[in-house]
Order: C-alpha cells, then sequence, then structure tokens
C-alpha cells in the first residue's frame, strides 16, 4: 500500500509529507522531517493544529461532543463505573475483571498513608495559603521521600509511582483542606471506598464517627470520573513535557498542578459558580446576558464554551443530573441552580450563542454540587488535581514507554533585534 503524503511548496521547492491515520480522528500530517529538509518551522501558538504525541488513553470529537476513554463513552463510565475501574482502565487499557479490580483497589489502599514528616511541611504554609499552592509544594516534596520508585525506565516501578500519587492524592488534599480550617489530619480508613475514604478524611473530625452519605459518595465518584482525563490539555501537556526531560514522576505531577491551577484551565468551575452567585436570580439574568454580547463589557458567561468542544460538552449532561440528585438528597432549594438552569435553556436557544458555539461545558454545574457537598471554592481545583491525577501518571507511563519520544523543545518565530554590538555604558 502507496503511503499517503502532503505536498508542502515554498520557494520553489516541494516537500512530499507523510500523512498518518488514526484509528479515529483526523489525519495527521508528519512534519518531523520539515525543518532538516527545508530549513523552516510551522507556526502554531497555543498548538491548536499540532499532535504533540501519539496516544491511545482518551479520544475526543468536539464537533460531535464525543468523550472516549480507551473507546469507552464517558457517559457510559459515568453511569455505571467506579472511579477505581476507571483509573484501572486509563492506566491498563481494558476494564478490569473482578479479581484485577479488587487488586488494583487494594494496592491503592496500601499507599493511601503519607509521609508522618510531611505534617510538617503543612506548618510551613500560611493557615490561608490556597490549597492548590500547599498540593503543589507538598507534591513536589514527595520525590524527597520514595527513592525506590524513580527509576523510569523500569515499568514496576513506574506502575509504583503511579499507584503511590493516585492513593496519596486523597489524602494530600483532605490535609491541606483541614490544615486551612485548624482541624486536625485524619488518617485514611482503608475499609471505606477511596471516594468515601476521601470524604471522610476532609468532612470528618476525631471525636465522631462519620457515616458516608452513599448519594454524595457515588456523585464525588462520578465528578473524579469526569475529571480523570482529557486528552492533550495544558496541565497534560505540561506533565508530559515535564516527563520528556527525565523528571521525577512526583515533580512531574506537581508542574501539572501548577498548570492547572490557571483560571482559564482547572480555576474555570470556581469562575463559573461566582458568576451564577454574582447574576443572583432568574429575573438578572436577561441584563447578564445583554452585557456578555457587548464587546466592551469586562463580564464574560463562564462555563460556556471549549477550546476543543464546539458542541455540547459531554461531560456536562452528566453533571446537570449529578446536581439534581445531590441537592435533591440532602433537601435544598439553591438559587444558584435556578439560575444556572434557566441560563443554560437561553444559551442553547439564542442565536448569538449558538453561531459562537458556547455550550455549557463540564466547569457549568460542578461548582454547585461541590457548594452544596459543603467544599469551599479554593478546594474546587483541588479536587480537580486530584481526579486528573489518574489521567496524568496514565499519559505519563504512555510518554516514557515511546521509543519514539524525545525531549520537548518547540522552536519559535523570532522577532526581536538582529545581531547587534555591545556599546559601552559611557557612549550609549
Amino acid at each position: 500500500m502507496t503511503e499517503k503524503t502532503a505536498t508542502l511548496s515554498t520557494d520553489g521547492n516541494e516537500y512530499d509529507l507523510p500523512v498518518l491515520p488514526g484509528s479515529v480522528g483526523p489525519e495527521v500530517v508528519d512534519i518531523r522531517k520539515l525543518y532538516g529538509q527545508s530549513g523552516k518551522f510551522t507556526y502554531d501558538p497555543g498548538f491548536t493544529s499540532t499532535a504533540s504525541c501519539q496516544s491511545a488513553i482518551t479520544y475526543i470529537d468536539g464537533g460531535e461532543g464525543v468523550l472516549l476513554h480507551r473507546g469507552y463513552p464517558i457517559d457510559q463510565l459515568a453511569e455505571h463505573s467506579t472511579f477505581m475501574e476507571v483509573a484501572y482502565l486509563l492506566l491498563h487499557g481494558d476494564l478490569p475483571k473482578k479479581n484485577e479490580l479488587d487488586k488494583f483497589s487494594k494496592t491503592i489502599t496500601y499507599h493511601t498513608m503519607v509521609h508522618e514528616q510531611l505534617v510538617h511541611f503543612f506548618r510551613g504554609f500560611r493557615r490561608d495559603a490556597h490549597p492548590m499552592s500547599v498540593m503543589c509544594g507538598v507534591v513536589g516534596a514527595l520525590s524527597a521521600f520514595y527513592h525506590d520508585s524513580t527509576d523510569i525506565t523500569d515499568p514496576t516501578q513506574r506502575l509504583i509511582a503511579s499507584h503511590r500519587l493516585i492513593a496519596k492524592m486523597p489524602t494530600i488534599a483532605a490535609m491541606a483542606h483541614k490544615y486551612s480550617l485548624g482541624q486536625p489530619f485524619l488518617y485514611p480508613q482503608n475499609d471505606l471506598s477511596y471516594t468515601g475514604n476521601f470524604l471522610r478524611m476532609t468532612f470528618g473530625v476525631p471525636a465522631e464517627p462519620y457515616e458516608v452519605n452513599p448519594v454524595i459518595e457515588r456523585a464525588m465518584d462520578r465528578i473524579f470520573i469526569l475529571h480523570a482525563d482529557h486528552e492533550q490539555n495544558a496541565s497534560t501537556s505540561t506533565v508530559r513535557l515535564a516527563g520528556s526531560s527525565g523528571a521525577n514522576p512526583f515533580a512531574c505531577i506537581a508542574a501539572g498542578i501548577a498548570c492547572l491551577w490557571g483560571p482559564a484551565h482547572g480555576g474555570a468551575n470556581e469562575a463559573a459558580l461566582n458568576m451564577l452567585r454574582e447574576i443572583g436570580d432568574v429575573k438578572n439574568i436577561k441584563t447578564y446576558v445583554e452585557r456578555a454580547k457587548d464587546k466592551n463589557d469586562p463580564f464574560r458567561l463562564m462555563g460556556f464554551g471549549h477550546r476543543v468542544y464546539k458542541n455540547y460538552d459531554p461531560r456536562a449532561k452528566v453533571m446537570q443530573q449529578t446536581a439534581e440528585e445531590v441537592l435533591k438528597e440532602l433537601n435544598l432549594t439553591d438559587p444558584v441552580l435556578d439560575v444556572a438552569r434557566e441560563l443554560e435553556h437561553i444559551a442553547l436557544n439564542d442565536d448569538y450563542f449558538v453561531e459562537k458555539k458556547l455550550y455549557p461545558n463540564v466547569d457549568f454545574y460542578s461548582g454547585i454540587i461541590l457548594n452544596a457537598i459543603g467544599f469551599p471554592t479554593e478546594m474546587f481545583t483541588a479536587l480537580f488535581a486530584l481526579a486528573r491525577t489518574t489521567g496524568w501518571v496514565a499519559q505519563w507511563n504512555e510518554m516514557i514507554s515511546d521509543p519514539e519520544q524525545k525531549i520537548g523543545r518547540p522552536r519559535q518565530l523570532y522577532v526581536g533585534a538582529t545581531q547587534r554590538d555591545y556599546v559601552p555604558m559611557d557612549e550609549r
């Protein structure tokens, strides 16, 4: 079979570039040899049209609103699966059998404790420090404790590091929350599920028994599933870029946490909830919608639109259903949810938003759920990091296993001064 090529013409010369097919999705023009052949780079700010790697983990079709993990639709996983099952799927490529899931869950449980010396790290932070700054620092510090799992050329050691990160992230996130409140840390209770254990460590107190509400547990598990991986987004690309240098795996994940913290990435759910609170009442929506359409008004609708999705984010549908279930279970009436429902209805039927493909995304409803459960807004992104760690370690493992992987080294279109000679101070 003849290899498919694309031809690039420049300066009177033609270059035939291989076209690589994926199992699904757009073909990719392979430009790896372009610079050597032509002396030219390609220009793609934000890498919006660039495939930085090949991956078999997650597939997104933004136009159709499709998200697949290892081929499985996200809505099916959110409805039928558990976060531990999805974590196994992302790491190993297939859904586990019962004995495989039991063994995996037990392994994760084995690693939920953190080194007692890490308690001293927390004391170095101000009480009002943002949980993401705490998590970034503490996860990075893990690299100083676990030297037996840092040979990244050894698949077994990589898997141990992956298990440790997935297991310890709920403990660290819960500790960050407790530290901000001045409450004592709770050790993991490993007869609970992954998510139930996290809820207890976050909301429980030593003097009282904590009963895990199964509806809340299932809602949180679903939120973790929906945030587990999302292809080559900014934080995942950061983890891969850091990992391409051979960096310590714990440091790579800390780099991902730092990137995720940005309001344009993981912080968007916090911004969406703040926007809904600002609108305050259904009767105010029309005014804010008009403001959103005004280019001269700084107000923007948060939780709408996505860099990849040009259709309804499939995760948002699951989030909406989960929000209804949680508020019903907790017997809460939240005016913010009423605002969200009506705002979504208007946006989906308003020509301005339809033409610009500004559909609700996963951040639109997640803040409502987390707020109802009792998480302060500053914890929202920390929860995102907790869940996304699974995707990060799966992507990191895949990258290290790729024999064609090289250290990341993007190039640039230089627009600065051309060469000039140094001018002594007294002659300037």
